[in-house]
């Protein structure tokens, strides 16, 4: 596969605080990958490493094949972003706007524009001001902006933040869109799982500046195991139980009574009569399997997510 982003021991300090820690990133080309991690994780100061925004203070970038910091300017030309979205003229149109960053960046081709407002579903804003519009049609009005012309590669940081369901909706669409019918690689930071769950093929998990696993969403779910889940009155005594009679060693004991046995899958009939007779309560049982939450938690080592 063709590599669209390489990172090599990227590191970025400030002071004795180290923000990135020796990164090593790989997208390919055609990908949306998705780089996920708490608040504070790296992610933006990464970004920022990636468009020339700030140096990094050890460590190389390369993008297209390139080293950014000797052919930053050609680089730039063929990628769009958003990053800490940046305001428009609220008293003018989207197309007004999109006329002005057109000029602004030497987009010269005819009907670039209109082609944008399509593909970002807003051609039929004609009218109404950007002061006017909701957060999510500012966030498409800037992903118009973005490709107008024409990037090879996309990087959006947290581009759903703030936004409704309907809003996230109607970003997820055109992303996936950007990605499936114009063929444009795309880097989308999030601190939301679910988000990166349904848009992403790979994706990079960052703690603390360190670049934990890239993994990809095919090779993710094989790891994923299903697993048995009760709910009882005692898990203490259900997890004796288990490892007593059955042999049961491959299970989490997790909060408010839940257990979860990775093996036996099918036999929760016998477990619920081990438990029933031995006068523990089974208020629930379930069969599932691990999720990108549950994955993320482990790898770094608890915490919470957003």
């Amino acid at each position: 596969m063709t590599a669209v982003i390489k990172t090599i021991r990227l590191t970025k300090a400030y002071g004795d605080q180290i923000a990135v820690d020796n990164l090593q990133m790989n997208v390919n080309q055609g990908q949306i990958y998705g780089f996920l991690g708490q608040n504070g994780a790296g992610k933006t100061t990464t970004i920022r490493m990636l468009l020339g925004l700030i140096k990094p203070t050890q460590g190389q970038i390369e993008i297209f094949g390139e080293n950014l910091l000797e052919k930053q300017r050609d680089i730039l030309k063929r990628i769009g972003s958003i990053v800490e979205f940046s305001g428009f003229y609220e008293n003018l149109t989207a197309r007004e706007n999109l006329l002005i960053h057109a000029k602004l960046k030497g987009v010269h081709k005819k009907n670039a524009v209109e082609e944008a407002l399509e593909i970002a579903g807003l051609q039929a804003e004609t009218k109404k001001r950007v002061g006017q519009f909701s957060l999510g049609m500012k966030q498409r009005l800037g992903i118009a902006r973005a490709i107008l012309h024409h990037p090879e590669l996309l990087i959006l940081d947290e581009p759903t933040n703030g936004l409704d369901p309907i809003g996230i909706k109607e970003i997820r669409r055109l992303i996936k869109s950007l990605a499936e019918e114009r063929k444009i690689t795309i880097l989308i930071s999030s601190h939301i799982l679910t988000e990166v769950e349904q848009l992403a093929d790979h994706i990079g998990i960052i703690h603390q500046g360190k670049l934990l696993e890239e993994i990809s969403f095919n090779e993710l779910r094989k790891r994923n195991r299903k697993y048995l889940e009760f709910q009882v009155s005692d898990e203490s005594k259900a997890a004796m139980l288990m490892e007593k009679h059955f042999a049961i060693f491959d299970y989490e004991v997790h909060d408010e009574g839940n257990i979860r046995v990775y093996s036996h899958i099918g036999e929760q009939s016998k477990l619920n009569k081990l438990f029933v007779e031995h006068g523990i309560d089974v208020f629930k049982i379930t069969t599932s399997e691990d999720r990108l939450e549950d994955y993320f938690i482990k790898l770094i080592g608890g915490g919470t997510v957003g």
